[in-house]
């Protein structure tokens, strides 16, 4: 069994994490600040944490029970379940819309699916550091920024389920953008420069027959607020956002509308991929000594959103409570973020192959080469 080498990341950490904040300060994941009156409330303090953990003898055999009547023979006693606290992060979007049922009823004591400590973060740079420094047992963050993390962790990250397909559209106030060669010419406000929204832009423009800065001008921001604030106030026309900052975006301009779905791009290009936007990773020492545990948190994380998919209502005003998006926003957007969990060999059949396209396009994407067979985690699959 291979454990986390604690000692030996914490010796290279001052370099790594700077490299990694600059890296992913702007990816796509974070909550949709207020950009005028029309726009969503404050969702407080990022990475705000709550503590949601159970009694630690959840699910012990009563060792008190009656024995069994006489010539009958006792029922076997159940396994005792693994009461690790398990410490798990998602970032203020999509990975934590699919989460917030299983948040919620662990909240309310329900250790059904075991016991936990959840962390909501603004953006990946809040959550990778801890991750790494063994103070998060599983995170939910962007795919590349998986690959990115076992390369760097000498092997020591696991990718446990895809939990987010593509969230990424392309927005236009007015109606000239049709398809992607509508674009060439144009000027495209966008946050997420070295994340998940830049390489698949870049990719999907070369793919379309535009080179990227010279055909078509990509006019980068600090955060997705500021593309929503640009179009508000004519900056901009043209903007590529995820969900739910589409939806805070449609709320703040009149007749703004959806050009372009990336997803269904992607997928037009018959590539053997599909366009992923986050996964579920853990620290493999967690993940090999826990498996019980992880295997009852990746039930736990399939029923939820199950549920917040046939819900979306109920899962919306989970959310808002939650301090992830306002209700409304999340209503509106639920239908549009993808939300999955797929495990074994659904992940298998999905992960590899983006990976794989990120890699030839922008090996620095996935932190220089393909993950290994071993980042896939199977031993519940």
């Amino acid at each position: 069994m291979r454990f986390f080498n604690k000692a030996a990341i914490e010796r290279n950490a001052a370099l790594f994490l700077a490299a990694l904040l600059l890296l992913f300060l702007s990816g796509c994941g974070g909550a949709p600040a207020e950009t005028s009156d029309k726009s969503a409330p404050d969702t407080g303090a990022a990475g705000e944490t709550a503590v949601l953990q159970g009694e630690t003898d959840a699910g012990e055999t009563d060792v008190d029970a009656p024995a069994a009547p006489d010539g009958e023979t006792a029922a076997p006693a159940a396994p005792e379940l693994d009461p690790v606290v398990m410490r798990v992060a998602a970032l203020k979007g999509p990975t934590a819309m699919g989460l917030v049922k299983l948040m919620s009823d662990a909240e309310n004591g329900d250790k059904t699916y075991g016991n936990y400590e959840f962390t909501l973060a603004a953006s990946p740079d809040e959550v990778a550091p801890r991750l790494i420094q063994g103070e998060l047992d599983i995170a939910c963050i962007p795919a590349n920024l998986a690959a990115v993390l076992y390369n760097v962790t000498n092997l020591e990250t696991v990718v446990l389920a895809v939990n987010t397909l593509g969230v990424l559209y392309i927005v236009e106030n007015g109606s000239a953008v049709q398809s992607m060669e509508d674009l060439r010419g144009m000027t495209i406000a966008a946050a997420g420069k070295g994340s998940t929204p830049e390489y698949a832009l870049r990719y999907l423009l070369e793919q379309n027959g535009l080179e990227p800065d010279v055909d078509v001008f990509i006019d980068w921001k600090s955060e997705h607020s500021e593309c929503v604030t640009a179009l508000a106030t004519g900056g901009a026309t043209v903007a590529l956002l995820p969900q739910p900052f589409v939806t805070v975006a449609q709320n703040n301009v009149e007749d703004l509308r959806i050009a372009l779905d990336l997803t269904r791009e992607w997928d037009n290009l018959n590539n053997g991929s599909t366009l992923i936007t986050g996964v579920v990773a853990a620290r493999r020492g967690f993940a090999e000594e826990h498996p019980a545990a992880v295997a009852r948190f990746l039930e736990g994380y399939k029923a939820s959103v199950d549920w917040v998919k046939a819900n979306v209502s109920g899962a919306a005003a989970l959310i808002g409570a939650a301090d992830i998006v306002p209700a409304p926003v999340a209503e509106k957007a639920l239908p549009h973020c993808n939300i999955v969990c797929l495990t074994g060999a659904d992940m298998l059949a999905a992960l590899p192959g983006y990976l794989s396209v990120l890699c030839d396009a922008a090996p620095e994407s996935v932190g220089g080469a393909l993950p290994g067979n071993d980042f896939y985690y199977h031993a519940q699959s």
